[in-house]
């Protein structure tokens, strides 16, 4: 193809020379070659300007096999040196009943792409920053320097777009009494939210309002034969053991992907 434009090229300047000059054909010459370039700037562009953090040394990836996969294969990887390392070996979890969808985290968002929304049942996919845990017990085998919180009655996870506490936690200083407030409390007496990881999508301080809220690593339901709403759920002994792993002075993160985007953006973002 570049043969073919070089050959106009010339042709057109050989015209210029001979006094025979086709401005139709010199301006859609150009106006093509803009657009192509144009076209090349807007690939090279999404993706390839952002890495992960030189800070972050620690790194949990999950793959799923397509965007409506609601199965994901995940791996702890450590950094030593300039390597990634895997630590331990790879176990399964399950994701969102309606698959993926790109998140809000730490990575670029292609242009026109779909996006998380509240409700979807979509996962959220990207690079996270991984946050607090929470839990029923009162305590946890966990790094010193993970904040963890037994829940109680007042404990909120704000899930509704419409506040200006969206996807946060909220402590009431009293028992909830409203039907608002009861709605929005923090998940007891169910086994599968008994401890759980933040996953830091549309996280503060800069939460969209209605992109998706409470996205958390937590116990599988029945075994991993359900899906979820958009968190990643696992095997409580495998969560119990992740949580442990977790060192937040290695400011920890979440890759999570369909097969296909980690394989293409792998070696750009620098990802194990």
């Amino acid at each position: 193809m570049l043969l073919k434009d070089e050959s106009f090229f010339v042709n057109c300047f050989l015209c210029l020379l001979q006094d025979d000059i086709d401005f139709r054909s010199i301006r859609c010459y150009f106006s093509h070659m803009l657009q192509r370039m144009l076209a090349l700037l807007c690939c090279l562009s999404f993706g390839f300007g952002f890495e992960l953090p030189i800070a972050s040394t620690q790194c949990l990836v999950g793959v799923a096999k397509d965007w409506n996969s609601s199965h994901v294969t995940l791996q702890v990887y450590q950094k030593q040196g300039k390597a990634w390392v895997k630590s331990g070996t790879s176990w399964n979890g399950r994701l969102g009943k309606n698959g993926l969808v790109w998140g809000l985290g730490l990575h670029p968002v292609p242009a026109g792409a779909g996006i998380k929304k509240e409700g979807d049942g979509r996962t959220p996919t990207g690079v996270f920053r991984i946050g607090g845990a929470w839990g029923a017990d009162n305590s946890i085998h966990k790094h010193a320097q993970l904040p963890y919180r037994r829940v109680t009655s007042r404990d909120m996870w704000i899930e509704d777009p419409q506040s200006p506490s969206y996807n946060r936690h909220v402590i009431l200083p009293h028992d909830p009494a409203t039907t608002w407030e009861k709605k929005q409390q923090m998940v007891q007496n169910d086994a599968a939210h008994k401890l759980k990881l933040f996953i830091a999508h549309n996280a503060p301080p800069q939460v969209r309002p209605g992109a998706g809220s409470s996205i958390f690593f937590h116990i599988w339901r029945a075994g991993g034969s359900k899906p979820t709403a958009g968190c990643t759920t696992m095997d409580e002994s495998r969560l119990r053991s992740m949580i442990a792993q977790i060192d937040p002075t290695r400011q920890p993160l979440y890759v999570i992907m369909p097969q296909a985007e980690y394989a293409r953006y792998r070696k750009a973002w620098k990802l194990p």
